[in-house]
């Protein structure tokens, strides 16, 4: 019988750069995931940095390339979309190499605050402010552009949203953007994004609100789709329509010099996966440059804003099977020692597929299975792959040896969406999360980041105020019902 290094092997181009087998174990990125299995256990969330590093500088040198081939006169600058994943250590490999940020959200702007005292950002770093912007959020933008942050820029996302820096705001000048609200996709369910500004109003917005106040410069326009950066007749005819506009507006606006054409470059979630990269840059440069020459204005600055793309593959998880299961006759479930709902929502939220591989066992013959996860909700299972409807792992004697899985390139969103340190379904912990880097000799070393989260933590939010830190489950539970119990007891008192 076929082994499931054969499977694999007949199925794909492998090995790949990535992915390589050494004494019948999976290595990621030359990680050899056995001995970090061995060293922190299972479920685990696995961050390789040294894989974004690497997605930073592909991304510039795809621009530099397409503005050397086309002679492009404008910059390219490279941002950084915090809410792909916050972590301390995902900024820090970041800002490692002179890239920018992108916000979405009141709460990233005290990250940046942090950032600036431990020296990773300057008053120099573009800061790009986009989003629905709740008053807190216009607050906070005030302040860091008032404090010298001269490239920060908020992107207007409505009308209304201008008027809360008119008197908030002292600088001098005061960059501003203006995201436009595309069309969505023929076959979404509704017709117009809900953000950014309808093309009809912008010209209106500028002359009113912007032209009229010495202080206000308009330097941006901003571009996002929902499918991101795809080969599509829909993807271009977006674009041209923007681009337009944005002649349309250099004209009357002398200060607008730069566009952000937004994220969505697409990450590998299959061997199968197939994106010409610079073809796509090329491409874009190009059609940037051709309608800009059309209507004679000069050609904009770009930028873009990647998040997936910067972070996506630097992630895995890693599980451990700890039961098999015959349903009926012909499903078999690997039951797993975590959850998909809870550890890797987009999995069964969006339907999201990931490379899937055996850590360990490849010599062995294999099967087709269902992977199960451990909450009670019947959707909590992984059983199809992107390339196919099945999905195949090794066989193994559950009495005589382990079994390890893999997901890979999960490192955007799922923290967050996952609800990452807080309560989860069925209380289930978020795992326990491992950095691995490289030291200044190039060799490998791994830390732990967090470990698994306890059932202390989860009391705490709860509100079983009496949990402190060192007490079991039990202790905590009886602590805060005793402390309950006083509760009602003054409550009847008073009355």
């Amino acid at each position: 019988m076929k082994t499931y290094y054969d499977l694999i092997d007949q199925t794909f181009e492998f090995p790949t750069r990535e992915f390589n087998v050494e004494n019948n174990q999976l290595m990621f990125n030359n990680v050899p995931l056995m001995d970090i299995v061995k060293q922190y256990g299972t479920p685990l969330k696995l961050t390789y940095l040294p894989k974004i590093t690497e997605h930073i500088e592909h991304a510039k040198l795809l621009f530099k390339n397409a503005m050397k081939r086309y002679n492009y006169k404008g910059n390219y600058t490279y941002c950084y979309c915090t809410k792909s994943s916050h972590f301390r250590f995902v900024l820090d490999e970041v800002l490692k190499n002179n890239v920018h940020l992108e916000t979405s959200s009141a709460y990233d702007m005290p990250i940046l605050r942090e950032l600036y005292k431990a020296g990773k950002i300057n008053k120099s770093t573009y800061i790009i402010c986009n989003g629905y912007k709740r008053p807190l959020y216009t607050q906070y933008i005030s302040e860091l552009i008032n404090d010298g942050f001269s490239n920060c820029i908020p992107v207007l996302d409505n009308l209304k949203e201008i008027e809360a820096y008119e008197n908030s705001i002292t600088a001098d000048t005061v960059n501003f953007g203006i995201r436009i609200a595309t069309d969505e996709e023929p076959n979404f369910a509704f017709y117009t994004s809900r953000l950014g500004i309808r093309y009809s109003d912008v010209n209106e917005l500028y002359r009113s609100k912007i032209a009229t106040n010495e202080k206000f410069k308009l330097k941006m326009l901003h571009f996002f789709i929902n499918t991101g950066i795809k080969d599509s007749a829909y993807y271009w005819s977006e674009l041209s329509r923007f681009m337009y506009k944005y002649c349309e507006l250099r004209k009357m606006c002398p200060d607008l010099d730069s566009i952000d054409i937004g994220g969505g470059m697409p990450i590998q979630t299959s061997f199968q996966f197939t994106y010409d990269y610079q073809a796509m840059i090329d491409q874009i440069v190009e059609s940037i440059q051709w309608i800009c020459n059309k209507n004679n204005v000069p050609v904009p600055h770009i930028f873009t804003e990647f998040g997936s793309y910067t972070v996506g593959e630097s992630g895995a998880v890693i599980y451990k099977v700890i039961d098999q299961k015959l349903q009926n006759d012909k499903e078999l479930w690997y039951m797993i020692d975590g959850s998909f709902i809870t550890q890797l929502p987009d999995s069964w939220g969006l339907g999201q597929k990931y490379i899937m591989l055996s850590v360990n066992n490849w010599d062995n013959p294999y099967q087709k299975v269902n992977l199960g996860g451990l909450t009670c909700d019947s959707h909590d299972f992984y059983n199809t792959e992107a390339h196919s409807a099945d999905l195949y792992l090794p066989i193994f004697d559950q009495e005589a040896e382990d079994q390890y899985i893999g997901l890979f390139h999960t490192g955007a969103y799922q923290e967050s969406l996952g609800g990452y340190g807080g309560i989860q379904h069925c209380l289930i912990p978020a795992p326990q999360h491992v950095i691995v880097d490289k030291d200044e000799e190039g060799n490998l070393r791994s830390r732990l980041f967090a470990p698994e989260q306890n059932s202390e933590t989860m009391l705490k939010i709860l509100g079983y105020g009496g949990a402190e830190p060192g007490m079991t489950e039990l202790e905590a539970t009886e602590a805060a019902a005793e402390g309950r119990e006083e509760e009602i007891e003054l409550i009847r008192e008073e009355d």
